[in-house]
């Protein structure tokens, strides 16, 4: 179960045209726009990564807009976050141990940045409605791929309620309404 005060977002790799190539691009995008806003809101670290933006290009403005000023894009090569030391760093310096994943593409920087994430000891909840790949198949045999080596497959919707816990909470509402568009 999600804690509020254990919990980091991972914004990975929603960068250029690729981003609009992506299966359910729209609903992805919306939903990672959705995890940018309620982390703000409930104080969540966040990790942004850019694969290779020279030339993938960098993060697409609705994402990016939202990131800023509260988070720094961290450039990478290596398709696992893991393999970028400043990445590792900054994950070390804000100290929490359960990740909520979500980007693209989901059978390769998300899978082996999850990948890396669970084999040094961290709890990796990946969004699924928050990350695809291209093609379907990829972003399915990923996810397979992760609950099949003990990562947890949530949803937008189950991950924000684990986050709240109550109805009481003072961000319900905002979560409740955002849950009613979708």
């Amino acid at each position: 179960m999600l804690d509020i005060e254990n919990t980091s977002l991972a914004v990975i790799d929603v960068q250029g045209k690729l981003s609009g190539l992506i299966h359910d691009h729209e609903k992805v995008q919306t939903h990672i726009g959705y995890f940018i806003l309620a982390a703000k809101s409930f104080n969540l670290p966040i990790l942004w990564s850019e694969q290779a933006p020279d030339k993938i290009g960098g993060t697409i403005k609705p994402i990016k807009e939202l990131l800023d000023p509260v988070a720094k894009p961290i450039a990478k090569r290596s398709f696992s976050c893991w393999g970028e030391p400043a990445y590792v760093k900054h994950l070390q310096k804000i100290n929490r141990r359960q990740i909520l994943i979500t980007g693209i593409e989901a059978h390769v920087c998300v899978y082996q940045t999850a990948h890396d994430l669970s084999r040094h000891g961290y709890e990796v909840h990946l969004v699924a409605d928050a990350t695809s790949s291209r093609k379907a198949l990829d972003r399915d045999t990923a996810i397979e791929r992760m609950r099949a080596e003990g990562m947890v497959i949530t949803t937008t919707e189950m991950a924000m309620c684990e986050l709240i816990k109550t109805a009481d909470h003072p961000e319900f509402k905002s979560v409740v309404s955002h849950l009613k568009r979708r």
